[in-house]
């Protein structure tokens, strides 16, 4: 037998007796850590060991949606916010993080890997996969054909409620009539005909209603009984001026005045700015349409500068729960941050993070203002985003700054340019650089800009993007959820999108 043999089977025999030794030694607490992380851990163990599901069945379902919030978008949030707050930012959790059952969502479509936000709220509402741009039907009915669509419709989770006898609303910070929340209420092969002016002739012919008048033809119950967000150009008729801003009209080509309609139809009360909207007495106020923009409403940053006021989507959100929780049968409500999407969209990680900390305060309403015995709360999000959060940036550096060393110096990518913690994988941040020299002038080149003079943290800063797009795309990815209250324990797993319908029907026991 050679040494080597001999030194290679004397190293086993150690390795093996040091196992053997090291499985009777009792574990010690470690010495070497800040003893508060340990005893952190310690409590967060025994509060899991405590938890015990709700007894009973959910008499209310409030469904958050956070569009485009994916999981780089949450954490990027939690941090920031925790910083605004005095904090290193990375230990604090956004209000949704604090509910106590948690799962991860596939977002795939019947059609595409990476989805819309028609599709997979449809799958949401009805349990049942479908294509993309489709709405409240299932995946035969082919996108912007009007006569594929016949036969094809799906209740959704809103219709039954009504059906019920429950009160339900539509909370969103984007047109009512967009894919999100129309996916609660509206059936159409597409989801971009919001009023009768988007529908072609073809659709007209074939009987297809837009989607704004589906709002108001509403068949189940009595009715939708809470609706906040923008979208007044779709219910208004182009001979209309806008009541904010004259110089705008209606979309509408059938002359008529939807807002009145409604009015007229379900008796309710109408809003269309900060002090109206807070006049409106839940107790007194049995329904409530609000159309705050001729479009969508604005970013929670940006909200200072609308003359008329706009209400927050925590306000909101706190104001349809009040008049919803009188029905004694129950209500559904469904509350969108919608435009932490179009923040993403735009290449602008800023908004959409402000968006993101926006819809946690409207969680944090929620969960003050009803019983988690009766109430069930789901928060998640239709698809993610291509925000990318990494490099070696210190623990309480600035989520949205330039990744740094520990003495503060911007630390230099191969290029010798400095770069940002959080970018986007496609997208409109892409840098075009100079031109010149023959043979270059017909081509456009990309790379990457100097950040070095740039502030980086500023709201209208957008992040640099590796592949250059008009827009960013949406990404494919699961997407987080967040439970708590009557029901929660069933979210947990890794879920299909449309099995959150079936769960929130069973927490309801529908």
């Amino acid at each position: 037998m050679s040494l080597r043999t001999w030194v290679l089977l004397g190293t086993l025999g150690w390795l093996g007796g040091c196992a053997w030794h090291a499985a009777e030694w009792p574990l010690a607490q470690p010495t070497s850590v800040d003893p508060d992380w340990f005893a952190e851990g310690r409590r967060k163990a025994q509060q899991l060991q405590q938890l015990q599901p709700l007894p009973g069945r959910a008499q209310n379902l409030i469904l958050f949606v956070g569009d485009g919030m994916g999981m780089s978008t949450v954490t990027a949030a939690r941090i920031l916010e925790g910083q605004r707050l005095g904090g290193s930012g990375e230990e604090y959790l956004l209000h949704f993080e604090r509910l106590p059952y948690t799962a991860l969502v596939k977002t795939y479509e019947v059609d595409q890997q990476v989805p819309d936000s028609a599709g997979t709220m449809t799958a949401m509402m009805t349990g049942v996969k479908t294509n993309a741009g489709v709405l409240g039907l299932n995946h035969h009915a082919r996108r912007g054909d009007c006569a594929s669509a016949q036969g094809k419709a799906l209740l959704t989770l809103l219709e039954e409620a009504e059906q019920k006898g429950w009160a339900t609303g539509i909370v969103t910070t984007t047109r009512v009539t967009h894919a999100t929340p129309a996916a609660t209420y509206a059936h159409t092969p597409e989801r971009d005909w919001e009023s009768d002016a988007d529908l072609p002739p073809e659709a007209k012919a074939a009987g297809c209603k837009d989607i704004a008048w589906q709002l108001v033809d509403f068949p189940y119950g009595d009715g939708i009984e809470v609706v906040l967000g923008g979208g007044r150009q779709k219910f208004l008729p182009s001979s209309a001026k806008d009541p904010e801003y004259p110089t705008q009209t209606g979309s509408r080509q059938d002359g008529r005045d939807l807002i009145e309609a409604y009015k007229t139809r379900f008796g309710a009360t109408y809003v269309w700015n900060k002090a109206q909207f807070d006049a409106a007495d839940p107790s007194q106020v049995r329904r409530l349409l609000g159309l705050f923009e001729p479009s969508h409403m604005r970013y929670e940053v940006d909200r200072f500068l609308d003359a008329a006021g706009e209400p927050s989507l925590a306000e909101m959100t706190a104001k349809a729960i009040q008049i919803l929780k009188r029905n004694p049968k129950g209500f559904f409500l469904m509350v969108e941050g919608g435009r932490i999407d179009h923040a993403h969209h735009a290449g602008n990680a800023y908004r959409a993070l402000a968006e993101t900390i926006e819809l946690a305060r409207a969680v944090e309403v929620a969960l003050q203002q009803t019983d988690p015995r009766k109430t069930l709360i789901v928060v998640t999000a239709d698809h993610s985003q291509p925000l990318v959060f990494a490099g070696t940036p210190p623990r309480g550096q600035s989520v949205l700054d330039k990744v740094r060393d520990r003495t503060g110096r911007p630390v230099r990518a191969e290029d010798g340019l400095p770069y940002t913690a959080l970018t986007y994988a496609n997208g409109r941040g892409a840098h075009v650089l100079p031109q010149g020299g023959a043979g270059f002038a017909e081509t456009i080149h990309f790379g990457r800009a100097d950040l070095t003079a740039v502030d980086t943290t500023r709201p209208g800063y957008h992040q640099e993007a590796l592949v250059p797009l008009a827009a960013s795309t949406h990404a494919g990815e699961d997407v987080p959820l967040y439970a708590g209250g009557a029901g929660a324990a069933w979210f947990h797993g890794v879920l299909e999108q449309n099995a959150l319908y079936h769960l929130l029907r069973q927490a309801a026991g529908f």
